[in-house]
């Protein structure tokens, strides 16, 4: 027999081909095509050939249509389970930001499910049948293929605690030498599903990221024996390697890819041979019973994206995202005036989230809005020392380097994810990096309302929730530390601030220097 393996992961919500950035905007991913490619992958479907296909997370959050649904239309949330049934879906797995709406909404999307979904190192005080199973043993002709299902256990250090009452997420790890062996007495064939990724590198083994627990693939493969197959995500790569002989994939995110683990087993129903590939989807064309689905509400989405919102005189396009983040930008600004004015702090942080934010063009409605403020952050105040600001500036720092006298964007926030959302810029300091310093010791001058900030000094800053609780490696950000919560989303605030100032000035701040 051949099994195949055929996985999704981190589509985010982009369901129909299109990146929204305009309303007749055709893109080379989605859904909708990656239903073509399964469609495809699963035509033969016999007692030699079992293709299983996996959804392993980052489904329902992350797109202008799933905040469209989530906040305006939640009657369409089951959308997500229909297209997940229409997929031949047999399991579904748990990501990070499945929570990012709370449990009631989560329930709501997986509502028209026909598959289960697994979560292993979930514990659930309050016993939801939705965190019920570890895992599902499939069969046919004989062969059980037990599928577990796992979910980086770093999702309480981002989350809102409201989002995740009651539950528990356990390590990753732990959880597998708990479980792999049980299957193995159960089952032929133990597939893991795991929404997280490696942090290591698959050939030479040297750690890719820091090792602090978001991602586990690489410490499941060289700890836990009895994994035949591996199925990654959550870190937005394209993977197909072997890992100490097991085959990983990851298949990217947003719909480009499928990812395929096929594995032939013997008369013994024993792995003999595994081969991993990643299968793009660009040349597929959208499925149309999905785009059936999808187009009622897409279609009311993209009518609200172009609703107008105010005006802005200047420029607040963002032309380079790199000297952006350099030298700071009137967009960025704009954020900051927006997160204070809605907390009444004078300190605030922002990022260019990646390096496809647009900004804002002169006539601002709400699809600019959602293409460069992506994610359904909501603001917290947060209670922290001058040490604190400085370390965090350092933090900030670190994302420089300078090669041959140039400044270059540090490797660690580019690989294996790009992770330029870990780098903020503050307004309501003036502040000064020196790259030439040592990493820690870049922030040469901090000031605050013209004076030195002092290492004892009280201050209050308004940021994201996702770094007021640490996120991003800010250890001196942390949740007992927040004073205050907006209820409201960034992007809902975003469009009060144009209603209350049609007109906004495009200003390009001065508080911020680097020297090289």
């Amino acid at each position: 027999m051949k099994i195949k393996l055929i996985s999704t992961s981190d589509v985010h919500g982009y369901l129909a081909p299109t990146d929204y950035s305009s309303r007749d905007n055709v893109a080379p991913f989605s859904l909708s095509r990656v239903a073509t490619v399964i469609q495809d992958l699963t035509r033969e479907d016999s007692n030699e050939v079992w293709p299983i296909v996996i959804d392993n997370g980052d489904y329902v959050q992350g797109s202008p249509l799933t905040y469209f649904i989530a906040r305006h239309h939640q009657e369409a949330a089951p959308l997500y389970s229909r297209l997940a049934n229409c997929n031949h879906v047999q399991a579904g797995i748990f990501g990070n930001h499945e929570f990012n709406y709370g449990l009631d909404y989560l329930d709501l999307c997986e509502s028209s499910r026909q598959y289960p979904m697994l979560a292993a190192n979930i514990r659930d005080d309050h016993h939801r049948t939705l965190f019920s199973k570890p895992y599902t043993i499939l069969e046919r002709a004989g062969v059980k293929v037990a599928i577990l299902g796992l979910t980086t256990q770093f999702v309480a250090h981002w989350e809102q605690p409201h989002h995740i009452a009651g539950l528990h997420f356990d390590d990753v790890v732990a959880t597998a030498k708990r479980w792999v062996p049980k299957l193995r007495q159960l089952a032929d064939v133990v597939v893991v599903a795991y929404h997280g990724g490696l942090e290591r590198d698959p050939l030479t083994d040297h750690p890719t990221e820091r090792m602090n627990g978001e991602n586990r693939g690489s410490a499941l493969l060289a700890e836990v024996p009895g994994i035949d197959a591996l199925i990654t995500g959550h870190q937005h790569r394209q993977l197909a390697v072997k890992v100490h002989g097991v085959p990983v994939t990851q298949p990217g995110m947003k719909g480009v890819a499928v990812g395929m683990i096929t594995l032939d087993l013997t008369s013994e129903h024993q792995v003999a041979t595994s081969h991993p590939e990643v299968i793009p989807v660009a040349a597929a064309a959208p499925s149309p019973q999905a785009m059936a689905l999808i187009d009622p509400i897409n279609n009311k989405m993209e009518d609200w994206l172009d609703t107008p919102l105010g005006q802005i005189n200047g420029d607040m396009l963002v032309h380079n995202h790199l000297d952006a983040r350099l030298h700071n930008h009137p967009y960025i600004d704009f954020i900051n005036r927006v997160e204070m004015a809605a907390t009444g702090t004078d300190i605030a942080a922002t990022a260019l989230f990646n390096d496809d934010v647009p900004g804002l063009k002169q006539h601002v409605t709400m699809r600019e809005v959602m293409n460069s403020y992506v994610y359904p952050n909501k603001l917290a105040v947060e209670a922290i020392t001058g040490a604190d600001l400085r370390a965090a500036l350092e933090r900030c720092a670190s994302y420089f380097i300078l090669e041959a006298g140039q400044v270059r964007v540090n490797p660690e926030f580019m690989h294996p994810k790009l992770r330029h959302y870990v780098y903020d810029v503050y307004s309501g300091i003036d502040y000064t990096f020196d790259l030439t310093r040592p990493f820690g010791q870049r922030v040469v001058q901090l000031d605050y309302h013209g004076a030195p900030v002092t290492p004892d000094q009280q201050l209050t800053v308004t940021l994201n929730h996702y770094r007021a609780g640490g996120g991003g490696n800010y250890p001196m950000y942390r949740g007992d530390k927040i004073i205050r919560r907006l209820p409201t989303d960034m992007t809902v605030l975003i469009a009060d601030y144009f209603a209350q100032h049609p007109v906004v000035t495009a200003k390009q701040p001065t508080n911020f220097q680097v020297r090289y």
